[in-house]
């Protein structure tokens, strides 16, 4: 009566009941829709999202995951991002013969002659004296040695080749390549693909080298005679930045080492 009355001072006639029900029908499936429509623009962009995220954090086998990779040196494909493993040794073995593997040994980064490092590369020299402290001493470090001895059966040049890992993080820190002609003009690949070294010729002994820095890391390539006065040669890598990981991961470890033989000590009595 009241709704009546209300809807004639307005000059309007009242809707009938069923007409009401029927709008509110329509609002709420207005709603439900609008919502539907949300949700499935929502779950689009997270689907979206992941994929993308996927594709940039995308790596190669070969590269540790979250490293970031970096354009440095290579041998055989491996190079400063790499992450030793099963796949990557049979690879290599493919390629350079069997290996034979050493474990915890002393890291001695120096060659050429006592004081090549100090007088021509102070930055390596460091490193070296680092990983050798004390003097005198023997420190090992906790690394993956692997050696091709018979490589020239597989119709490479290689004399020798060594090729150190650390194990913490199974990257590389040392490469050390040798060679006793260079009938594959390797030199000349090296100078192609890395640009004109800079060269160093010896102050104590009658060899020369020459080298590259990219990113930090060192490729050295010395010509040294032997005691015949045949020329040899000698490639090393120097992963600078994996090195210096190594000796402050061993730094933490002998740190923790210490505390806990002092903790051992205190509990003692």
């Amino acid at each position: 009566m009241i709704d009546r009355e209300f809807h004639q001072v307005l000059g309007r006639k009242p809707e009938p009941p069923e007409t009401k029900g029927h709008l509110m029908q329509l609002a709420i499936s207005d709603k439900l829709k609008i919502t539907a429509e949300i949700f499935s623009i929502l779950l689009l962009i997270s689907i979206l999202m992941v994929i993308i995220a996927n594709c940039s954090d995308k790596e190669t086998p070969q590269t540790q995951s979250g490293k970031k990779a970096v354009e440095s040196f290579t041998f055989f494909d491996l190079g400063r991002n790499s992450v030793l493993s099963n796949d990557i040794r049979d690879e290599l073995s493919t390629k350079l013969g069997n290996d034979a593997i050493e474990g915890r040994m002393i890291l001695d980064l120096e060659i050429n002659y006592p004081g090549f490092l100090k007088t021509y590369f102070p930055q390596l020299n460091e490193l070296n004296r680092q990983l050798n402290y004390p003097p005198g001493e023997r420190v090992d470090h906790n690394t993956v040695k692997l050696m091709y001895r018979y490589a020239q059966r597989k119709s490479v040049p290689f004399e020798y080749v060594e090729l150190i890992f650390s194990n913490y993080t199974k990257n590389p820190i040392l490469f050390r390549i040798n060679f006793q002609k260079d009938e594959s003009n390797i030199i000349e690949t090296l100078r192609q693909k890395y640009g004109i070294p800079q060269t160093v010729e010896w102050q104590k002994e009658n060899g020369s080298s020459f080298y590259w820095a990219k990113n930090q890391d060192v490729l050295i390539v010395s010509l040294v005679p032997d005691q015949f006065g045949n020329p040899g040669y000698q490639i090393v890598i120097y992963f600078t930045e994996n090195l210096e990981e190594l000796i402050r991961t061993e730094q933490m470890e002998k740190e923790k080492m210490e505390q806990k033989r002092a903790k051992s000590g205190k509990t003692a009595f």
